[in-house]
């Protein structure tokens, strides 16, 4: 499994990186972004949660 966020419209918000810390995380300029690929198969679950969950809808995984 692959996640991918669309950075231009993530608002920041920390979502991703509070469900699934093992792979989203805040970057130095305040936006999340994906930092293990592929998503490890014990963390689709949570990953999984933290797109379907995104205010903005800015992150797909497959």
């Amino acid at each position: 499994m692959k996640a991918k966020i669309d950075r231009e419209g993530c608002i920041g918000c920390g979502l991703c990186a509070d469900t699934c810390p093992e792979v989203f995380r805040m970057a130095d300029d305040g936006y999340a972004e994906v930092y293990i690929d592929p998503v490890p198969a014990e963390c689709e679950g949570t990953a999984t949660d933290a797109a379907d969950n995104c205010p903005v809808s800015v992150i797909s995984v497959e």
